[in-house]
């Protein structure tokens, strides 16, 4: 089974793939105010819908950089009907190499939601985002965090992962800080946002499974969203965080 399809599935009716509602997303968008023609680049972009909407609501140029073709692909179908023509350059390629062919300060607005893991995880991410951003330029990061000590069951559950590689919320904002980045504003998902998220995740791909049973992941991909579903219930649900960071680059 593929992971990346699995996720294009799973995700396929979310606006955005995080658990950060819509309001709160667009509300720390405006606070940036983009003026037309900024630069932007969004790195793990999946189905690009917010670089999408910032050049129909600001006129900005993009670029969005997504390891998975498929996603590119959707967002390339949906771009087309919505904006003019090559206002995003869409980039597939793995992060830590496309991020390499940019200058220093090249860019207005850094985004990476969710998809810091593409850059070796926040710290990594916070730091090529300082060298790609001009000076006062804003970053906006998409980031979990461990809301307590998560237990030896879920971080088993979640494959061998390790408690180092979170932060707490605090702890994000303050390593920020520590790289010379300015906080301007941060939410998190609560817990409405986060049931509202994952039970959407786990039912297109029940629904998905459903409406094609000939799909030769269908057993895989069941598989993987219940075990995934119990995980959430039984401790994500009380554990983990996710925050959305605005920051400027001092």
């Amino acid at each position: 089974m593929d992971r990346n399809r699995f996720s294009a599935i799973a995700h396929r009716n979310h606006a955005f793939s995080n658990p950060i509602n819509e309001k709160k997303l667009m509300k720390m968008i405006r606070m940036m105010s983009p003026e037309p023609n900024k630069k932007v680049i969004d790195i793990g972009s999946g189905k690009s819908e917010l670089l999408i909407r910032l050049v129909e609501d600001f006129q900005i140029t993009a670029t969005a950089i997504e390891l998975y073709e498929g996603a590119i692909e959707e967002a390339k179908l949906s771009a087309g009907s919505r904006i003019p023509k090559d206002s995003i350059d869409f980039v597939v390629d793995d992060a830590s190499v496309a991020v390499k062919r940019y200058e220093a300060d090249e860019f207005d607005l850094g985004i990476c939601i969710g998809s810091t893991h593409a850059l070796g995880g926040f710290e990594p991410t916070l730091k090529t985002m300082k060298r790609l951003i001009k000076k006062d330029g804003y970053i906006l990061i998409g980031e979990g965090y461990w809301k307590k000590t998560p237990s030896k069951e879920y971080l088993e559950a979640l494959g061998g992962a390790e408690e180092s590689e979170l932060k707490s919320h605090a702890r994000n904002v303050m390593t920020a800080e520590e790289l010379g980045l300015i906080p301007l504003w941060s939410y998190v998902a609560n817990e409405d946002e986060w049931d509202d998220y994952e039970w959407l995740y786990s039912s297109t791909i029940e629904n998905y499974c459903h409406e094609n049973p000939d799909d030769p992941d269908k057993a895989a991909m069941l598989e993987r969203i219940r075990k995934w579903r119990r995980t959430y219930l039984s401790w994500g649900r009380d554990t983990l965080g996710f925050g959305l960071y605005l920051f400027r680059n001092d």
